[in-house]
């Protein structure tokens, strides 16, 4: 996976909220394989030691600060603005949530708060609807990939439209990354089929019954999904489509001159030299 000229061997981007202890995550981390994971600058100190910041530091990911908890335009620049001087990266999930039951995005804030934060220099990564027109709004602003979701945020429902995914992959050369929605792995693997590049998870790593084996389900899923997408699925059809050829099918037929003990028919292959003329 590639993005703003960054290559990531891992499709799996990792979530650190809600875990219940600071060492399930370090090993929740290195069972899932990722490089890179999410952290709310407003649910941390970034200067903290003996803190989230310093199991970070010992995992040698990647830290992509995210704009969780913002509802407006200007709160999620200046988020971004002091995520880039905690953590002095450029780069911002940006979240700009418009409905507090839902966390659904605000559409039209989270464009502003993208063209501003694109003009600004940082690289953006835009949570977002899985609506097309909005996620090429997205585009045309300059964000460095699109991150739809596939049903609300730790709603864990999976995938609810990927008609509409199909669509946003199919419009966009941008990385797209599924960004909430996942309950469990094989919502991951679908993602991948369905021609996403990467998923971010966490309520469905960190609230699993046992977070270090959901980080490795949900690894392996990704690369299951990706790998079937390669191989390529059959085409979907309405009716049965028999899986052995018609031609070569072995036949009962009835031995030369009848059977003397009444026995039933014999079993002859077509090939076999012994099948007696019909």
């Amino acid at each position: 996976m590639r993005i703003a000229g960054v290559e990531f061997s891992s499709r799996l981007i990792l979530g650190t909220g809600g875990f219940p202890r600071l060492e399930t995550l370090a090993d929740a981390i290195a069972a899932s394989g990722t490089e890179m994971v999410t952290v709310a600058l407003r649910r941390i100190d970034p200067g903290a030691r003996g803190s989230l910041v310093d199991v970070l530091d010992a995992a040698g990911v990647r830290v992509l600060p995210n704009t969780a908890g913002c509802y407006t335009a200007r709160d999620a620049v200046l988020t971004a603005k002091l995520a880039r001087e905690a953590f002095a990266t450029e780069w911002v999930k940006l979240e700009v949530i418009g409905d507090e039951r839902t966390l659904l995005p605000d559409a039209v804030e989270l464009v502003a708060a993208a063209e501003q934060l694109v003009d600004e220099g940082f690289v953006v990564l835009p949570y977002t609807t899985d609506d097309p027109v909005l996620a090429r709004r997205l585009e045309d602003v300059g964000c460095a990939a699109i991150m739809p979701l596939g049903s609300p945020i730790g709603s864990g429902m999976g995938i609810n439209n990927a008609y509409n995914l199909r669509l946003i992959r199919e419009q966009t050369a941008l990385p797209v990354i599924l960004d909430a929605g996942v309950g469990t792995a094989s919502d991951a693997a679908l993602a991948l089929e369905l021609g996403c590049d990467g998923v971010l998870c966490a309520s469905a790593i960190s609230r699993a019954e046992d977070p270090v084996a959901m980080a490795r389900a949900i690894r392996l899923a990704v690369e299951a999904g990706l790998l079937a997408r390669t191989a390529g699925r059959i085409p979907q059809r309405l009716h049965a489509t028999a899986s052995t050829a018609e031609a070569g099918v072995a036949e009962f037929v009835h031995p030369a001159g009848g059977d003397p003990d009444g026995g039933p028919d014999e079993y002859v292959h077509p090939s076999d030299p012994a099948r007696p003329l019909q």
